[in-house]
């Protein structure tokens, strides 16, 4: 995430590739794509510089969210609590879990800390493929990876890789502290809305701190254009899918490690709370990706089993959704004896990480996670290392594997070579949070947990 003063007016104008995007998810959602290929061809030769053209863009997302389904479309993906329970085989039944404080604090320090270190892993090479990032590692003798980035390169191969760009302080030679990005961001503030509104906190809660404590330009694709909603009065749940072709995009997912953080052994619960914070800029598959791994993550305080957790989560989405049956897919390449490197190659015939919509899509972002955690077989360097190579999204990616292992082993057990450079220092672009102590937001998430 680039945090520039300079206005960058890609990131809020519309363009050809948006057309594009909305396209490619009407036609995953079981849309009639057809009624719609000519308007979308004349959209895409307009000048957007021009008022009147990005008016026609809206009212063009107006017509495709009246598109029709298509004839046997497989899936039923439902955006309501009501409906995902529906199609989901988890009980909503809420239960507590008893934890010694000791433990529960040093799991939920290992969390944050494993999300910051696997978040500082993927910055680095955040965009560039995953050939490039092999190339570069293999230039350095470095591949498998199994340690933060390193600088100690040629010129020329790091921009062949598309690193010629001052990371330093991303690097193992140059990281102090863990720097700002959105990946932490919205764990930070899923903390906060928690702490100032308890249990009962709602969509208009989470919403109303986003325009009070995050500026504008620090949120990305759906939640972007939920903010602008918002603002435009446009309130949840319809600010998730009002204009807004990032819809199923990964935003939601990224912001649900606090929610499994602060529900021990309780994945329904943490679940709800994951569909309250994604249903203000996701639907369907967006906000499954969220209650899914909030879900995980609340499992993971009671057992270290990979996929027993990675059930829990799919327990609290529905069965007959997209997600669900990619991740199942994943299930049974490793119960097949797949390798680690065939299970990412079949990701990638199936996924476009030269696309936006395939490199930043929920579910292929999921898919990589958990092949991660599967292969990673509870090992933390392994975990997050294979979330990374693997490409797209890689600081989502190495931040939710390893706020996943990071809660299992906890933080006494985390290797010291992803810690100490952190220094116990987290930035952040929330108002309130700029500068905070990881060892003192883990204090407070552990005493909230205790509550819970």
């Amino acid at each position: 995430m680039d945090n520039s003063n300079q206005l960058d007016w890609a990131w809020i104008r519309p363009c050809a590739e948006h057309i594009d995007i909305e396209i490619m998810q009407c036609h995953e959602e079981g849309k009639d794509i057809s009624l719609i290929t000519d308007q979308a061809a004349q959209l895409k030769s307009l000048d957007f510089t021009l008022s009147e053209n990005v008016q026609l863009v809206g009212e063009f997302y107006d017509m495709t969210a009246s598109l029709p389904v298509r004839d046997g479309y497989p899936y039923k993906e439902p955006s309501d609590i009501k409906g995902i329970r529906a199609l989901s085989k988890g009980s909503d039944t809420k239960k507590t879990c008893d934890i010694d404080r000791d433990v529960l604090y040093d799991k939920a320090y290992g969390a944050w800390l494993g999300r910051i270190a696997g978040c500082m892993l993927g910055k680095p090479v955040e965009g560039r493929s995953s050939a490039q990032i092999r190339t570069y590692l293999q230039s350095q003798g470095r591949w498998p990876l199994n340690d933060y980035f390193s600088m100690r390169s040629d010129e020329s191969v790091r921009k062949e890789c598309g690193l010629d760009y001052d990371w330093s302080k991303m690097s193992a030679e140059g990281m102090t502290c863990a720097i700002a990005d959105d990946d932490t961001n919205y764990t930070t503030a899923c903390l906060a809305v928690y702490n100032t509104h308890g249990a009962d906190f709602t969509p208009s809660n989470v919403a109303g701190f986003w325009l009070n404590n995050i500026p504008f330009l620090y949120t990305c694709t759906a939640e972007r254009v939920a903010y602008r909603n918002l603002v435009n009065l446009v309130a949840p749940p319809e600010s998730a899918a009002f204009r807004n072709p990032y819809r199923e995009w990964i935003g939601a997912q990224i912001r649900a490690d606090f929610w499994g953080y602060v529900c021990p052994g309780d994945p329904a619960r943490a679940a709800e709370y994951a569909w309250r914070d994604a249903c203000i800029s996701h639907v369907k598959n967006g906000i499954y990706g969220e209650m899914w791994t909030a879900a995980i993550l609340a499992a993971a305080y009671e057992t270290s089993d990979i996929e027993t957790i990675i059930r829990a989560g799919l327990a609290q989405i529905p069965g007959t959704s997209r997600l669900h049956e990619s991740i199942e897919r994943v299930i049974r390449q490793y119960h097949d004896g797949l390798s680690y490197e065939c299970a990412i190659a079949d990701m990638h015939s199936r996924w476009d990480e030269a696309h936006p919509h395939g490199w930043c899509h929920t579910i292929s972002n999921a898919i990589i996670v958990t092949i991660a955690l599967l292969w990673g077989a509870g090992d933390f360097t392994r975990t997050i290392c294979n979330a990374v190579m693997a490409g797209f999204d890689t600081d989502c990616n190495g931040a939710t594997a390893g706020s996943i292992l990071g809660l299992i082993v906890g933080a006494k057990n985390l290797p010291d070579n992803w810690v100490r450079p952190l220094n116990d220092t987290l930035h952040t672009g929330v108002a309130g949070y700029h500068c905070v102590k990881i060892s003192e937001i883990a204090g407070r998430t552990a005493a909230l947990a205790s509550h819970s």
